[in-house]
């Protein structure tokens, strides 16, 4: 099936915002992981989306078949509720969580050799929203780390608040980021925070005054404050080394944007997705690809050069899930459980297969080997090739899979629930190969 082409529809490369005029020349400056010396793009998985920020891990063997027996290393339970993926930095796994009953957010640390519970810092108690959408917790946001602190954001009494911790719990700084109360859409609050150069940087969009702004990340002192359009959005901003700049790319209201991490000033948008967005973009070469979402369903691919010009687009969607770009070619497993393979330059139809759905959790590629997982618990495991759907392995682990995994060192961390209700327990795996 052959796509739709889309016209052209691009911001010239001079363009007045508030009366100051702009350049889409900035720094290409953004070494990703090698800007944090602490960290190994090998050993750990710091950030949501891991070290390349784009679901691609390193090419360490890890094991295909998953299960409470097999290539199992431990298994402990994860206290509260929580959606957020595990993030590894050196011998830790750090989570967030939620106690509903309490009222209670924390931060979450385990030993990486055993499992073993180090420590749970509460980090806020009471004001949480009085809704939330059901697919979505308290403790969404994944943990981001410089490899000497975490970094961890919450929505709670009627405000996004970030929180700076060392690697032992103690809270480093604290701040107030904005205040936040939708009302047309009462679904909580999703993006986790990411590090870019000397910044945490945080999205806020909701219908009201919305923005994305940057903390300085040793004292939490605001950097820049960029605003964004009034609508409610979920999405997770990334920076990418793209078109020969640093661009922070985001999807929603109705638009594909790009903006200067440095400063948070517009680059380029293009009119694409949907009013609101989950996933986060993607890129491979110099095309960003991006997919919604509410009311309407629409993927997009777009030339990253600062023209803004949309390629391609069909009408599948990855709502809460992001996709995965590799070597020319796009994945996307749709919310209703259809896996697609497009050929990212045109969007041409490679294969399509059905599987199973709802699907909430993010893909990894590791060691030549796609991981995604439903939500029904099934982690399919298949080869990223555009010839024919190749799969490796179907596990099941737990009952309910929203968080996606974090693959490094050769270790795999799964979190995932397990029963329902008032029985319902989310435990995290570690597998490794057996050896």
């Amino acid at each position: 099936m052959r796509p739709k082409r889309i016209e052209r529809c691009w911001l010239c490369l001079g363009m007045t915002v508030c009366g100051v005029m702009l350049s889409l020349s900035v720094a290409a400056d953004e070494k990703g992981i090698g800007d944090f010396p602490q960290l190994s793009a090998q050993r750990d998985w710091p950030w949501w989306r891991g070290p390349s920020r784009n679901g691609i891990a390193d090419s360490t063997p890890v094991p295909t078949i998953l299960s409470d027996t097999d290539n199992l290393v431990w298994k402990v339970p994860v206290p509260g509720r929580g959606h957020s993926s595990p993030t590894v930095v050196a011998d830790r796994i750090f989570l967030t969580t939620a106690d509903e009953r309490e009222k209670t957010h924390s931060v979450l640390a385990f030993d990486r050799a055993t499992g073993k519970l180090l420590w749970q810092r509460e980090v806020n108690q009471g004001g949480f929203p009085p809704k939330n959408h059901p697919k979505n917790t308290e403790a969404t946001a994944t943990v981001a780390s410089d490899g000497e602190r975490l970094f961890a954001t919450f929505y709670y009494h009627e405000k996004v608040g970030a929180v700076a911790l060392d690697f032992d719990g103690n809270i480093l700084w604290k701040k107030d980021v904005c205040r936040f109360r939708p009302r047309t859409y009462e679904y909580g609050y999703a993006p986790s925070p990411i590090i870019y150069q000397n910044t945490v940087i945080i999205s806020a969009e909701y219908d009201g005054d919305s923005f994305i702004t940057a903390l300085d990340r040793k004292s939490g002192e605001r950097v820049w404050q960029a605003p964004r359009p009034t609508m409610i959005t979920f999405s997770t901003p990334v920076i990418a080394h793209i078109g020969g700049k640093d661009q922070m790319l985001i999807s929603g209201a109705q638009k594909v944007w790009s903006s200067d991490p440095a400063d948070g000033k517009p680059l380029w948008s293009t009119i694409g997705t949907s009013l609101a967005t989950c996933g986060t973009m993607v890129w491979d070469r110099d095309i960003v690809f991006a997919s919604g979402g509410f009311p309407k369903a629409e993927t997009i691919a777009i030339k990253a050069d600062g023209s803004g010009e949309a390629l391609w687009q069909n009408n599948q969607r990855c709502y809460e899930q992001s996709m995965l770009a590799y070597d020319g070619y796009l994945y996307a497993l749709t919310g209703n459980g259809v896996l697609f393979c497009w050929r990212g330059s045109d969007g041409e139809e490679m294969w399509k297969e059905r599987l199973k759905g709802p699907v909430s959790a993010s893909p990894v590629l590791a060691n030549g080997q796609i991981y995604w997982a439903n939500e029904l618990g099934t982690l399919y495991v298949f080869r990223p090739t555009p010839e024919k759907f190749d799969l490796v392995a179907e596990n099941h682990v737990g009952t309910d899979a929203f968080p996606s995994p974090a693959i490094c060192g050769g270790q795999i961390f799964l979190r995932v629930g397990q029963g329902s209700g008032g029985e319902r327990q989310e435990w995290l795996y570690c597998f490794a190969n057996s050896k």
